[in-house]
């Protein structure tokens, strides 16, 4: 069956010409690029077995991790996009009749409905350090589609540990264990709210006065490498995503990696995701290694 999958992909991923595959994530993006001025010069594909069932005698469920690298010129640059997203594909009598994207499911919760961690700390308590965003953005190429055995890994919203981690491989100190609702912290096989969730992080930095913290920002043009934007996608309130910039593209526009959906260079906007809405909000943070 991942052999008729690899055929339908390739025929999809090299087929530049056909409009029968305009509804899907691969072509969407293409198309964004090409909204921006870019050009995708090649897309390849590689696919990944996660579970397959049998619904009945006749049909079979499969889903699979659907791997897209984009080859994408901007003017006299080229660059390498990578996305991963989850699909679901239904063969009957061995032949694949339905395909398509499966989305995450929204952000768990691992925390108390009233978590907004605002921590307006003492200046007095100085915890000073040096962000190396060299170390942090090397962290986040290394694992982007990997998982890093030394921490916990959530399956389906493990975007906010990653950047966490990223974070922290930039040399940020942790403070505040064991009160999870308190700090910014990973020991043993505990951590923070504020490590874990997108929207624990996103009023975390907010908040933060000593250690790490962020410096909101009004433009996703003013941020650097190793900075963290946060999403809202429904623009509910609630703060569903984190991401950790690692390269700016040729017009100054950050390009991040991502968990959940593991992502390399991708825009950073979003808008080609399945969980993305008009109502999205986002967050710019200046990761900052000074006291205020």
């Amino acid at each position: 069956m991942m052999n008729t999958l690899a055929q339908f992909w390739e025929e999809k991923l090299t087929n530049h010409r056909s409009n029968q595959d305009a509804e899907s994530w691969p072509q969407k993006k293409k198309q964004f690029h090409e909204q921006r001025g870019n050009k995708v010069v090649r897309m390849t594909g590689v696919g990944k077995t996660i579970s397959q069932r049998e619904i009945n005698k006749q049909e079979t469920e499969v889903e699979y991790v659907l791997g897209v690298s984009f080859l994408v010129k901007q003017e006299d640059h080229f660059y390498q996009e990578e996305d991963e997203r989850l699909h679901q594909a239904v063969f009957y009598k061995g032949k694949l009749i339905k395909d398509k994207e499966k989305p995450i499911p929204k952000e768990e919760m691992r925390e108390q409905k009233t978590s907004n961690i605002i921590e307006l700390t003492p200046v007095t308590e100085d915890v000073r350090f040096e962000y190396d965003r060299r170390e942090s953005v090397r962290y986040a190429e290394r694992w982007w589609n990997d998982v890093n055995p030394a921490y916990r890994h959530f399956e389906n919203d493990n975007c906010t540990n990653f950047v966490s981690q990223c974070l922290r491989a930039g040399g940020a100190p942790m403070r505040g264990h064991p009160n999870r609702a308190t700090g910014w912290w990973y020991q043993d096989d505990d951590w923070s709210f504020s490590w874990s969730v997108a929207h624990s992080m996103r009023w975390y930095l907010s908040g933060s006065t000593k250690g790490l913290r962020g410096v909101e920002l009004e433009s996703p043009k003013e941020l650097l490498a190793g900075d963290v934007i946060c999403y809202d996608f429904e623009g509910d309130g609630r703060w569903d995503h984190t991401a950790i910039v690692v390269e700016k593209d040729r017009n100054h526009m950050p390009l991040v990696n991502a968990h959940t959906n593991n992502s390399r260079h991708r825009y950073w906007d979003y808008q080609d995701s399945l969980a993305w809405t008009p109502e999205c909000q986002y967050k710019f943070f200046r990761i900052s290694s000074s006291m205020l």
